[in-house]
């Protein structure tokens, strides 16, 4: 009886591992054409250097890039080895997310979640913003969220998204005020606010620390190997982003005793 049950839930967190590996090959397709303005549907995948369609069954996600050796099939131009780093990334969230969640409705907000996340993060990462289509969606969808989901509440909600997106104003306001110079994008406080709106607000003290900590190891590391100082810019919304995760995945585990140890 147990062995059919481990069998049945080994085999979902496949089927969503699978679920995940797809949609990660959609992330792919949006972090390239959503900051060029380009539609994500139209034209299909198709090489950067000759133009030529990639047909299905060199667009698996994550075997075709190992199987073509990263290459086009017909011209043998490179192809980038993040493709296949989403589309693993995304597959092994979602199959996390279903062993956190079973099947639940929270587990659609999760899914929704984390490839949002994936999808910003890489966007950040090569043009330093962070789509509104994302974020203020997010933050609607996260406040509906809590009102449909049982084990949501709709105030924790609203409270995350107060206290995620108000913290991080605040910061950059005091910022600009003492050195006259935008020292955080309007897109990080938005990310913050849309973490906040579907986490909780419990949730946003634990990511504004470990993103902070995770930000700065990686921007001092970064201003010593570029050898520009504190004038290295990096972009924050991948900290947030992998905060968020951690939370999700254990995280707030270690943030409630964390606040239990002080206030009993």
């Amino acid at each position: 009886m147990f062995e059919m049950a481990d069998s049945q839930e080994l085999l979902f967190t496949a089927f969503f591992f699978v679920f995940g590996a797809l949609w990660g090959s959609f992330a792919n397709v949006v972090i390239h054409r959503m900051p060029l303005e380009k539609s994500v549907v139209k034209p299909r995948s198709h090489c950067g250097s000759c133009g030529k369609t990639v047909p299905w069954h060199d667009n698996i996600p994550i075997a075709s890039w190992f199987l073509l050796r990263g290459r086009c099939r017909h011209c043998g131009a490179s192809f980038s080895f993040r493709y296949p780093v989403v589309e693993f990334l995304t597959a092994v969230l979602f199959a996390a997310c279903f062993a956190l969640d079973g099947w639940s409705w929270i587990l659609v907000e999760h899914l929704v979640f984390v490839w949002a996340l994936v999808a910003c993060s890489f966007i950040d990462l090569d043009h330093m913003i962070l789509p509104d289509e994302f974020t203020l969606s997010g933050i609607i969808i996260g406040l509906i969220g809590a009102l449909l989901i049982p084990e949501r509440s709709f105030w924790d909600a609203l409270g995350g998204v107060l206290l995620g997106g108000g913290f991080l104003w605040f910061m950059a306001w005091l910022y600009y005020s003492l050195t006259g110079v935008e020292g955080m994008g309007g897109g990080d406080i938005k990310l913050l606010a849309w973490i906040g709106a579907v986490l909780g607000m419990r949730a946003v003290p634990y990511v504004i620390v470990v993103s902070a900590v995770l930000g700065s190891v990686i921007g001092l590391a970064l201003a010593w190997k570029q050898k520009q100082g504190l004038k290295t810019v990096i972009p924050y919304g991948p900290y947030l982003a992998l905060a968020a995760v951690s939370y999700l995945f254990g995280g707030q585990t270690l943030a409630r005793e964390y606040w239990s140890f002080f206030l009993p």
